[in-house]
């Protein structure tokens, strides 16, 4: 069976915005990604849901689980089971939610994301996903990861909890990306969802600026080579993207569909 190939879209209307990228599957937040609130019903949500089309949801970016703030914290979970039970009336694929950062002592950053999972009530499955900067960032360097990893496999929750690996979210962090797909399997098992991101930044900077696979510092051979080695379903979020139209999202996914042949 080949592999879903898709991209992070405007969500106004995914089935076609789907069809106009000639895309397998697709990405969209339900709220706003920078704000607390919660998502609204979605009058499409039957049609979606028996639509077929794998649809990922994007946490909105506010979240941060992990921080000694009862207000941040407290209100990243709320919006987080508000974005699960929104995700749940569309059929959604799964919810990617950044790690996070705690910033006070990381130790207890990844104590938080248990409890939090313990406390989660849904049943679509949750990704938590690397991240490129942050000082106590759960997720960032590969070392931090797997001891998150340890401490989410430990949770006493029935949930289905998996990974979504970000390419340039892992370059950024200042991961050597030549043997990371290799590295985080060793630690999660399994890429739930890849995110075939190229990096505006230089390596090692912490600048989440994603490029269009092939077109930025990571270059054409080494996207090549995770978008191969994943073996996940495969979202592109390229921030150039907005501006650029939609030829050169499926200039994306013609990329990344040539790199899984």
């Amino acid at each position: 069976m080949a592999t879903c190939v898709g991209a992070h879209i405007r969500g106004e209307h995914p089935l076609a915005e789907a069809e106009e990228l000639g895309a397998d599957c697709v990405q969209i937040f339900l709220s706003d990604p920078q704000s607390f609130k919660k998502p609204p019903p979605r009058p499409d949500a039957d049609e979606l849901k028996s639509s077929g089309l794998p649809i990922y949801v994007h946490a909105p970016y506010l979240i941060n689980v992990c921080s000694p703030k009862t207000s941040r914290r407290y209100g990243g979970r709320k919006i987080l089971q508000d974005t699960c039970k929104a995700a749940e009336t569309i059929g959604a694929a799964g919810v990617v939610v950044h790690g996070g950062h705690a910033e006070d002592d990381i130790n207890e950053g990844f104590g938080r994301w248990a409890r939090t999972l313990e406390q989660l009530k849904t049943t679509v499955p949750v990704f938590l996903e690397n991240t490129a900067g942050g000082e106590n960032a759960v997720a960032r360097r590969f070392d931090d990861l797997a001891r998150l990893w340890d401490a989410v496999q430990g949770a006493d929750t029935k949930l289905t909890v998996g990974f979504c690996f970000d390419t340039c979210h892992a370059f950024a962090a200042g991961e050597a990306v030549e043997d990371a797909v290799e590295r985080v399997l060793k630690i999660v098992g399994k890429i739930d969802l890849l995110h075939a991101n190229d990096s505006q930044g230089e390596f090692g900077s912490g600048r989440d600026r994603h490029a269009v696979p092939g077109k930025g510092k990571i270059g054409p051979d080494l996207m090549r080579h995770m978008i191969a080695k994943a073996g996940a379903p495969v979202i592109i979020e390229p921030h150039d993207a907005k501006s650029a139209g939609p030829d050169l999202v499926r200039e994306s996914i013609a990329f990344v569909r040539d790199a899984l042949s």
